[in-house]
């Protein structure tokens, strides 16, 4: 009688076991044309025509999630059409307050002055509800490259923020965020991959009302395209990799 006890719980716990592992194991399917990256969902821009930002072609052929599980956005000219093509993603959810974070890998300070490289949240109400992290001189080869934009809240008619400034990096990682709350706005950027405030490259906050800052839940975007249209100036290709994209919900 002890044998069989010890039998059956032996048992029990090989079941458990085993439906846990199923559990971990179940995914939510990934639809066409989305990928999965840091534990969400995210659907990859490719029309058929010209889009914005700024009338640019996007290609799925730009966005890529490699074996380690690093986002890989590239601008490249294809060369069947003749045309440079730019990389977006978006997610499938919304988020809100907390804090917002980005470990990326490439030479981000130091882009041909044509590219743009954007971190966002926006409601797709366009010029009201966004927050950036923006590397780009827009077109200018002396223009700072690292931004930070805020959009006013939808309703509020006033002019949008935003703060720029140039740096060096210590190795090809840094680490971007920003910190949401219902009236202030932190951006941070730092050297290497953190998650605290070590060596950091950049330091700036707003809060509400001098600033307009929204208070809605938003999907968030990655982008990496040509300011204007017009081609990167040496005519190479460029590739980002995001190693990590994560939300702390506040």
């Amino acid at each position: 009688m002890y044998l069989m006890i010890i039998f059956f719980v032996a048992l029990l716990g090989c079941k458990k076991g085993t439906m846990e592992t199923e559990k971990k194991e179940v995914e939510e399917p990934v639809p066409e044309g989305h990928i999965r990256f840091s534990g969400y969902i995210w659907k990859v821009k490719n029309p058929a025509g010209t889009q914005g930002p700024h009338s640019n072609y996007w290609s799925k052929d730009n966005v890529w999630v490699d074996e380690k599980g690093h986002l890989h956005l590239r601008v490249r000219k294809n060369m069947t059409n003749n045309r440079w093509e730019c990389a977006e993603v978006q997610t499938t959810i919304k988020f809100g307050y907390g804090t917002y974070q980005w470990k990326l890998e490439g030479p981000v300070n130091a882009l041909d002055k044509n590219f743009v490289l954007g971190l966002f949240n926006y409601s797709g109400n366009s010029t009201y509800d966004e927050m950036d992290i923006e590397f780009s001189r827009w077109g200018y080869s002396t223009a700072k490259i690292l931004n930070y934009s805020i959009w006013p809240a939808t309703g509020e008619n006033v002019p949008y923020t935003t703060w720029s400034t140039d740096f060096t990096m210590t190795s090809n990682f840094t680490t971007h965020r920003w910190h949401r709350t219902a009236s202030s706005l932190r951006f941070q950027s730092m050297q290497g991959f953190q998650d605290g405030d070590n060596e950091m490259i950049a330091d700036k906050s707003w809060s509400r009302p001098a600033t307009s800052i929204s208070t809605l839940e938003m999907p968030v975007f990655m982008n990496f395209w040509l300011f204007k249209t017009v081609p990167p100036s040496d005519g190479k290709d460029m590739e980002i990799v995001i190693h990590e994209f994560k939300f702390t919900k506040l």
